[in-house]
């Protein structure tokens, strides 16, 4: 895989190739992304199957768009190694399923783009992030990489988040990236 995705969604009848042979051949490849089948397929038989496969989970249809969302959630905390929907790092709190952030106990208004940011910078906490890391995770690829898209939005972060508290949390790491961690 070219980019690294947190998340395949599967459906096991695709038109040229089924969803299983294309789960086994990114098993094959070692590829550790988490997969989830969705399909019409609805017999024990079929989800023994398809997680025997490699499949992380399975999602039979019709399904309710929240539970897809909810399931998809799940598997990206467990990537990250994130138990719960909310994340703390020092006084920032960060609920991943209802979308807010406060610090200090005072909600903190984000854009879509500055929460999706936070974010991914809550989840991979105490670990230096790539600013390709970043573009591929929360950016569309018809935009410029090489613009400065990426640190104009740490900037709005920090004056939302760090500027009037301290510690303060989103550090940058010279040539290497950002850290969202309580020093």
């Amino acid at each position: 895989m070219t980019n690294g995705y947190d998340v395949i969604v599967l459906d096991l009848m695709l038109p040229k190739m089924d969803g299983l042979t294309i789960l086994r051949r990114v098993r094959e490849k070692g590829e550790s992304i988490a997969a989830l089948i969705l399909t019409a397929r609805d017999q024990v038989r079929d989800r023994v199957v398809g997680l025997n496969a490699g499949a992380d989970d399975y999602l039979v249809k019709p399904f309710a768009f929240d539970e897809l969302l909810a399931r998809v959630r799940a598997l990206v905390r467990r990537r990250y190694h994130v138990s719960t929907a909310l994340i703390r790092i020092a006084d920032l709190e960060v609920d991943t399923v209802g979308r807010t952030v406060r610090r200090s106990g005072k909600a903190v208004t984000l854009s879509g783009r500055e929460f999706a940011l936070l974010e991914y910078l809550a989840l991979r906490r105490g670990h230096i992030v790539t600013r390709a890391e970043i573009w591929e995770h929360v950016y569309d690829f018809v935009s410029d990489p090489s613009s400065n898209v990426i640190d104009v939005y740490v900037g709005y972060l920090r004056k939302k988040i760090d500027q009037d508290h301290t510690p303060k949390l989103i550090q940058t790491r010279r040539g290497q990236g950002y850290v969202l961690a309580e020093v």
